[in-house]
């Protein structure tokens, strides 16, 4: 069994894990753990929006999508001291994502009521996508509050994917040959 990867290094089985540039073991349910991991959980989403869309389009919006959450992840999971080689996300980033849901807003129909997700896989995967998006935010911003994060850019961005999220719902629910999305009937 010489040669073979090892996938594993147990030293996580007591509930613990390390940030890059901090000595000291955290409990994996902390914040940053939890944020970071939210992140990641939210990207795997995104890869099964990406699977299923046939729009060449949002392939592409999603692969840079991917790749900047991972350069968030990276991020979050090192003490705000250590410089990573590659470029942190910043606000041209955030520009980018407002851009480019002008850019499918001006495709779709905007609802005038409530949706329920559901009417197509796609559109389902990216509703799911923006959910667990508002939920990345909301442990992200907790990190804020009670560790300070050095990069101001991260939450900006989470919120406005969650938005870009949205529209690309709506777009592969209209691609898919829905006209009129599943509307929530609220007496």
């Amino acid at each position: 069994m010489t040669n073979q990867p090892i996938f594993y290094t147990g030293k996580g089985d007591d509930g613990t894990t390390t940030i890059y540039g901090k000595p000291e073991r955290i409990p994996k349910y902390h914040p940053r753990p939890e944020a970071y991991g939210t992140i990641d959980e939210s990207q795997a989403v995104i890869g099964l929006l990406r699977a299923g869309t046939r729009q060449p389009r949002v392939k592409e919006i999603l692969t840079r999508v991917e790749r900047d959450l991972y350069l968030m992840m990276g991020q979050l999971a090192v003490a705000d001291h250590v410089k990573l080689p590659a470029k942190p996300i910043d606000h041209s980033d955030v520009d980018w994502v407002e851009k480019v849901t002008a850019e499918i807003g001006q495709i779709i129909t905007m609802p005038t009521e409530f949706i329920l997700p559901g009417d197509t896989s796609t559109g389902a995967y990216a509703n799911l996508a923006r959910t667990v998006i508002r939920r990345a935010e909301r442990n992200v911003a907790k990190l804020y509050d009670e560790e300070g994060v050095s990069n101001n850019a991260i939450i900006p961005y989470l919120n406005r994917l969650s938005s870009l999220l949205f529209v690309l719902t709506l777009f592969e629910d209209q691609q898919g040959g829905i006209e009129q999305p599943t509307i929530s009937k609220i007496a």
